[in-house]
């Protein structure tokens, strides 16, 4: 890969997750939420459409994992279209590919459903395998449409903030006062408080081992709820919590694109047991993570080795 076209896949990862982020606030304007189920499949199926399509023209030949391509999900349909979902890439195929783009077309569709919430998100990573026959995430963008925001990563081995909705400034990209917020800004993970550590947890079901891991630890906690992992993420490289611990179960898609970007932003993230993140591989379930500045790293890790027993 030139240098060239690693800055190019970045760029891509950006602009592919932030256009299917203003498909997706198109559908809600669409279809309103007196509908939660068609709502939420639709932004589904949409996203994912239009994300299959555009990598098929731009990268022809890379791979796809996408959530909305497997078998289990080839009945689901979105309105006013009767065509099952673009599948993706077949297993065999993917497991020898170069390059796999991992994406979530959706992330939080429970809160995308939801008039007003706005921690949901969309995911698009680039997998590449190394010299060595292993592989790594090479890029990644989390677009946060609702918010206006997009986090990637850059071809420098850093990550940027992009604004995408000038319109209403926000304090996080905001200049002095008087003057408009610059579009993009890098984007590093803030050292967290001596004083108290914010948790990001599911605002449906926070898991008992991060209520035991909150007890177990020095200093105080403060549980966030926070909706899709994608949010949560983006919100400790945002500085709004602390950390992400979750043990419940996802996938690689859930955490591919996200995890690509606080990597990028200087963040540790790991498995909960401190064992390195791997994705394209034949069972894509990957039902653990940790995301926090490395500062907190070990407090997290040692503490999640007390409270194991309540683990998931």
């Amino acid at each position: 890969m030139t240098e060239a076209g690693a800055a190019d896949d970045h760029s891509l990862a950006a602009e592919l997750a932030g256009t299917a982020g203003r498909l997706l606030l198109g559908v809600r304007d669409e279809m309103g939420f007196a509908d939660a189920r068609a709502l939420k499949d639709t932004g589904d199926l949409r996203a994912h459409e239009y994300l299959m399509a555009a990598l098929a023209e731009r990268c022809p030949g890379d791979a796809v994992l996408s959530e909305e391509g497997r078998s289990s999900v080839a009945g689901k349909r979105s309105r006013g279209d009767d065509r099952a979902p673009t599948r993706n890439t077949a297993d065999a195929e993917r497991l020898t590919a170069s390059r796999v783009w991992i994406v979530d077309p959706l992330d939080g569709t429970r809160e995308f459903s939801e008039e007003g919430r706005r921690d949901w998100a969309v995911h698009v990573a680039l997998w590449e395998r190394d010299a060595s026959g292993n592989g790594r995430l090479a890029a990644g963008a989390v677009a946060l449409p609702a918010q206006g925001l997009t986090l990637r990563t850059d071809a420098v081995g850093g990550a940027s903030l992009v604004r995408t909705d000038l319109a209403d400034p926000d304090p996080v990209t905001a200049g002095p006062a008087g003057t408009p917020p610059p579009r993009e800004v890098p984007l590093h993970v803030p050292a967290p408080d001596a004083e108290k550590l914010r948790i990001a947890v599911s605002r449906t079901r926070p898991p008992e081992f991060v209520r035991r891991l909150a007890e177990a630890i020095e200093p105080e906690v403060e549980l966030v709820p926070i909706g899709s992992a994608g949010a949560k993420i983006s919100a400790v490289l945002l500085g709004e919590v602390d950390a992400y611990v979750h043990a419940g179960g996802q996938f690689e898609w859930d955490s591919a694109a996200p995890a690509a970007v606080a990597l990028g932003a200087g963040a540790h993230a790991s498995r909960v047991d401190g064992a390195p993140l791997r994705y394209n591989r034949e069972d894509p379930r990957l039902p653990d993570i940790l995301v926090c500045h490395p500062m907190s790293a070990s407090t997290l890790l040692t503490g999640i080795r007390e409270v194991s027993g309540a683990l998931p």
